[in-house]
């Protein structure tokens, strides 16, 4: 198991913190030292995940905080509560998503739903918690990812899928647009000079509730249900699985710019390695164009501060 290093007094947000690999995120960086704030849409589910996870390390500093991803505004109260409560964060951690509800959803905005929770909702939280962020003294960022992100493809001209709707397509190219968020982030830093180290992960085939409940959002059939256990793909448990965001989140060897994932075959299990950008997400271009498109659609746009 990854021993995640010494995080003695750095204070973490991690998304969707209740369940999966953000559970277990939590978890590991809280028994290595840190004060992990445990952001979450139902804070029922949250406090109960605190509660499993103090009666395994007692000493560990959580705090429940609810923020909705599908929501823009409930984003914008999230961060301006955390700004307002504390002088630094040191490390974010974009975790939370759903994975291909069967039909069309869209979020409180407008938005296709998985563009807009998967993308749209950690675009508006990242860039409204970058002076936070960059306020720390060795400032980072964790994007999970997807291995679905080799599929996919930014549709600019039907991003948010009004026609032709694809569950996984559209699961693909919200999974996407992540990496290219975390490596443009990455670019800014480095041509900025700012000292961010912006790193993405994804987890391979790991058995989580995004599997079991994401795909009807709880709604599952019974054939849908018995495919998911008897799926004959590698799988591996969340522990293993949540490694690479881990090494993205904590590790000193993590390169910014980098995209870490399972060694395993076809990517779905193994150890934690270095794996390949899809080519999309290593054009500065394209990247900067999406970074532009979301500022428009979710209104959130870097502090003028940062725009030197």
């Amino acid at each position: 198991m990854y021993d995640v290093p010494d995080q003695t007094g750095k204070l973490v947000v991690v998304t969707g913190a209740n369940s999966g690999t953000g559970k277990e995120a939590t978890k590991r960086l809280a028994a290595a030292g840190a004060r992990v704030v445990m952001a979450v849409r139902t804070p029922s589910k949250g406090e109960a995940a605190r509660a499993e996870i103090l009666a395994e390390h007692p000493d560990a500093q959580l705090e429940v905080r609810r923020i909705d991803l599908a929501d823009l505004a409930s984003v914008q109260e999230f961060a301006e509560q955390l700004s307002a409560d504390e002088s630094h964060l040191d490390l974010l951690v974009n975790n939370a998503g759903v994975m291909t509800p069967p039909t069309r959803l869209t979020t409180k905005d407008g938005f296709e739903l998985q563009f807009g929770s998967n993308y749209l909702g950690p675009f508006a939280l990242t860039v409204r918690l970058l002076p936070l962020i960059l306020a720390a003294p060795a400032p980072r960022i964790a994007t999970m990812s997807s291995g679905a992100a080799y599929l996919g493809k930014i549709g600019f001209d039907n991003l948010q899928w009004e026609r032709g709707y694809r569950p996984t397509s559209a699961y693909a190219q919200s999974k996407l647009a992540d990496l290219m968020l975390s490596n443009h982030l990455a670019k800014l830093s480095a041509d900025r000079d700012w000292g961010l180290v912006s790193v993405a992960a994804h987890p391979g085939y790991t058995r989580t509730n995004l599997q079991t409940a994401g795909a009807s959002l709880g709604r599952q059939s019974a054939l849908n249900k018995f495919f998911m256990r008897h799926n004959p793909l590698p799988k591996q448990d969340v522990e293993t699985g949540t490694e690479p965001l881990l090494f993205a989140a904590a590790d000193p060897a993590a390169k910014s710019g980098a995209y870490y994932g399972p060694n395993g075959i076809f990517g779905l299990v193994g150890k934690t390695t270095q794996v390949r950008n899809p080519k999309t997400a290593t054009d500065p271009a394209t990247n900067a164009r999406l970074w532009q498109v979301s500022e428009t659609l979710t209104g959130v746009a870097l502090p003028s501060i940062l725009q030197r």
